[in-house]
């Protein structure tokens, strides 16, 4: 962009104007990328393998932000710098998440990435309490105490090309200063000069080494007490209270190796569409999500129900077999059909009548150590609508919740024994130019003072088994468990 450009933006009203540049990067990887431009708080690092398989082209690395956005319960903290800038005590949180936004008027320039910035972070799962009042406020205890909210405004980014090995460089720019242009150029000088220096070396992941067992972890449950939760949803269905629950267990350990070897091991074990690496400073969250909770593009709302699995097979031929008799499972096909049905209500919720559709049914999706039975449900956002009102009708995602959702939730409440937080919320991004694109917070883990906590769940139907059911938490925190060991033999961490 020329001066006079940046200039005729300014006139036109916008506060703040993205200069970018494009280099050639097929010496870099995102992950040298961000440990070169971005290893500090308030930094991440965002990437995809579509269907578990696949590397997907673009990869986000967000340099340090200045600006954090923290909720707890109704409060709102702003921090510039780590300095407080603003307190609020407010009803409706979210409200003020969009009215926050709001504020950064940001062109859509020609020939820069979709993505170029925005608030980038999470939403916990108690979020939804903002949405459905009769849920009333969290009655567990919250031992972790992480925010419900925590959003960055990513105003520096390095979106790299996997497919032609290039990046842009993009930071924004307040036209309010005089030397605003000169700044941004500058600052995009330093950052390609950064780039240019040897990265600090980091030992490799040392795969002869692995742990065959399982660490020992402390749980929110004991097995007796989950299988007699179990027990409870089941009779809560059969008085038709409910037609799935879906409960779940916080297994924490003790964790000395760095946050980001824990990324690299995830990356190796479970690749998977949503990968995510956040530095908030006073912890860390590391997740590989194999599903989207609600992306809006275009004003085009998806959502995409996983629910149905099966390990991976040895070869092709096992593979199919596998696929066969999942997609013959009367119990997996029946929780399916019930979590395609939410998805199409949640979505009609906000969607132009008419224009919800089922574009794919029960496919089977592959990724490193298992298969999933999988749709996609889409809608038109009705006008008027944003992004956040998406976020409204469809968080948390059924897969995490039960149906009826809210009547769910409040079993939920009364059996869990701690407030969930991070998990079962949304992972992701609002951008500038009004998209958004977030996860479902699982297969995540949660860092903060030396201890490693993750979570896991399932659904429960009329004719789950206790035992089964518990079985199945600790199988979906395995390649969590085990890319954790790795990590902690990495001589660096």
């Amino acid at each position: 962009m020329i001066r006079e450009e940046f200039l005729r933006l300014a006139a036109a009203g916008y506060n703040r104007i993205p200069l970018a540049c494009e280099t050639l990067a097929d010496f870099d990887t995102p992950l040298s990328i961000y440990l070169k431009l971005a290893d500090e708080p308030n930094s991440y690092l965002l990437e995809s393998v579509q269907g578990g398989e696949k590397w997907g082209r673009y990869s986000i690395i967000g340099l340090p932000c200045r600006t954090v956005l923290r909720v707890h319960d109704h409060h709102v903290s702003v921090t510039v710098d780590g300095i407080e800038t603003e307190s609020h005590d407010v009803e409706d949180p979210l409200a003020f998440v969009e009215t926050f936004k709001a504020r950064y008027n940001v062109p859509t320039i020609a020939g820069l990435p979709r993505f170029n910035g925005g608030l980038v972070g999470y939403f916990g799962y108690d979020c939804v309490r903002y949405v459905e009042k009769r849920l009333g406020k969290c009655p567990n205890p919250d031992p972790l105490g992480v925010p419900d909210i925590l959003l960055m405004v990513s105003d520096a980014v390095v979106v790299f090309d996997n497919l032609a090995g290039k990046m842009h460089a993009i930071v924004l720019a307040d036209p309010s200063r005089d030397d605003a242009f000169e700044q941004g150029q500058a600052r995009l000088e330093e950052l390609l000069e950064k780039l240019r220096q040897p990265i600090t070396p980091r030992r490799g992941l040392d795969f002869s080494k692995q742990q065959s067992a399982d660490p020992v972890f402390r749980s929110s449950f004991t097995q007796d007490d989950y299988e007699k939760a179990v027990d409870t949803i089941k009779e809560y269905i059969l008085a038709g209270d409910c037609m799935q629950v879906v409960p779940s267990q916080r297994m924490s350990i003790d964790f000395k190796a760095a946050p980001i070897d824990l990324y690299r091991a995830l990356r190796c074990f479970n690749p998977t569409p949503y990968m995510y690496f956040f530095n908030f400073g006073d912890f860390h969250v590391v997740g590989s999500s194999p599903e989207v909770l609600v992306r809006v593009e275009d004003n085009l709302i998806t959502v995409r129900p996983i629910a149905g699995t099966r390990p991976r097979g040895a070869n092709e031929e096992a593979d199919l077999a596998l696929e066969k008799d999942l997609l013959s499972d009367a119990k997996e096909i029946a929780e399916h059909l019930m979590l395609i049905d939410l998805g199409r209500n949640d979505t009609g919720r906000v969607s132009e009548i008419g224009s919800v559709k089922l574009t794919e049914k029960m496919v089977i999706e592959r990724y490193s150590n298992v298969m999933h039975i999988v749709s996609n449900v889409t809608g038109q956002l009705k006008a008027g609508l944003t992004a956040m009102d998406a976020l409204r009708a469809i968080l948390p995602a059924g897969t995490l919740s039960g149906a009826p959702k809210i009547r769910a939730m409040e079993i939920i409440d009364e059996l869990e024994p701690v407030k969930r937080g991070v998990y079962g919320g949304a992972v992701g991004y609002f951008a500038w130019n009004g998209n958004m694109d977030t996860a479902i917070a699982i297969r995540t883990a949660v860092i903060k003072n030396g201890e490693l906590h993750v979570q896991a769940g399932g659904g429960i139907v009329a004719d789950s088994v206790p035992a089964l059911e518990w079985e199945e938490t600790l199988n979906k925190r395995r390649a969590m468990f085990r890319a954790v060991a790795l990590a902690e033999q990495t001589p660096d961490a």
